[in-house]
């Protein structure tokens, strides 16, 4: 039964697999430096990991917005929002979850006559115009630090290329994992406080509640990514600005970074220490820094280079976005409890699993298995494939 209220939260997850997550890797695979199946496969290992690991601090905040206390409810949020992120993915543009989430929550706080936390709401939205800028600084700095270092240290292009594919690769790996980090909330943040789950031991480790959620969440972002992203990344690495092997390592190093920062714990710590006010830990649009990122490309090298018709729809579906997700949220919310009786605003607690089917703790320890093993045996393909790739540069260059 709990699987069947998830699974609006699971198509929410494979939404912004589709559309988010394809901009850790969009500049690589649209500059072709990196192939679409490499890519969708360590972002997929990346945001699984991310999102188990350090996915409690954005999720967090998110509850505060609005605590979704029932489980129809939390079903019908997290419907709406896919829904309207699906939506937007089919019209090629790379729209934000966080934003569709939000917007959905809000629909829910209006519908039950609940009120939105404004200091949450201010802390998310913030984001929306503090993440492009930030990502736009960062692009444009570390660009700059590229193209001043490449002019003193003298790499011939071959080797050059290698190590700006490797670097690739790292970074979009770096970014994947603050991607699941910061953006799982997104996806099954409005299930934990309705979802209350044991721990679940592995053995070897320990899982609690929101960990499960927060792993299943993970593969379906996953699924996202190697399923329907491939379009989204070739609108961000090719239409909105024409990328070279070095300007798509900016924009996937500035773009982590800034997920990074408003997803670790342990850095918005340290900054208390110092006496500095928190980082806010929010759920960030990836999709608003990666074309900040961007930006802070096109202006180092001149305005004229980018697509200014692109950008403007891009920029038009950030503010409907919100909007439809949450009309869309009402309107379901009140078909779902009217016409089909389910209870969207108060805590329900699902009786307990008997003996016949299967837990969310034996469906995560099953897949668990399955990913360990699809994930080394990528890993072995991967390492004998570059030591291929690099013997044969040496020998095209020895030659």
């Amino acid at each position: 039964m709990i699987i069947l209220f998830i699974s609006s939260g699971l198509f929410l997850g494979w939404t912004l697999g589709a559309n988010d997550a394809a901009n850790i890797f969009g500049s690589a695979v649209g500059s072709r430096m990196v192939s679409f199946t490499r890519a969708a496969v360590i972002a997929s290992v990346f945001v699984i990991l991310g999102a188990v690991l350090q996915g409690s601090g954005a999720s967090d905040t998110l509850g505060r917005l609005g605590s979704v206390n029932a489980i129809g409810g939390a079903f019908t949020v997290a419907l709406a929002a896919g829904i309207t992120v699906y939506m937007m993915t089919k019209a090629g543009l790379p729209v934000s979850t966080t934003q569709a989430i939000v917007g959905a929550i809000i629909g829910w706080n209006i519908f039950t006559d609940n009120a939105v936390d404004s200091k949450s709401l201010t802390q998310i939205v913030s984001t929306w115009i503090t993440g492009p800028i930030i990502g736009a600084l960062f692009a444009y700095l570390l660009y700059h630090m590229i193209k001043v270092i490449r002019r003193r240290i003298k790499v011939h292009l071959l080797f050059y290329e290698s190590y700006i594919r490797t670097g690739l690769l790292i970074t979009g790996a770096f970014g994947a994992f603050s991607l699941g980090a910061n953006n799982i909330a997104n996806v099954m943040g409005v299930f934990v406080p309705s979802i209350p789950l044991g721990e679940a031991d592995f053995g070897i480790f320990t899982l609690t509640g929101a960990q499960q959620l927060f792993f299943l969440g993970g593969i379906a972002i996953a699924a996202g990514i190697v399923t329907y992203s491939k379009r989204v990344m070739q609108t961000l690495g090719n239409n909105l600005l024409e990328l070279t092997p070095e300007a798509a390592l900016v924009v996937v190093l500035a773009q982590a970074l800034v997920l990074f920062i408003f997803s670790s714990s342990a850095l918005s710590r340290l900054v208390a220490a110092t006496g500095l006010p928190p980082i806010p830990l929010v759920p960030v649009s990836s999709s608003q820094v990666i074309v900040g990122a961007i930006l802070g490309v096109g202006l180092y090298k001149g305005v004229r280079n980018i697509n200014l018709k692109i950008l403007g729809s891009i920029a038009s579906g950030w503010i409907t976005t919100p909007v439809a997700a949450g009309l869309l949220s009402f309107f379901l919310l009140f078909f779902v409890k009217n016409l089909f009786g389910i209870e969207v605003g108060h805590s329900v607690n699902p009786p307990a699993s008997s003996g016949s089917g299967m837990s969310i703790a034996m469906v995560v320890k099953y897949s668990i298995i399955i990913l360990l093993v699809i994930t080394a045996s990528y890993l072995v393909y991967m390492v004998l494939s570059e030591r291929r790739k690099t013997n044969r540069l040496k020998n095209k260059f020895y030659r």
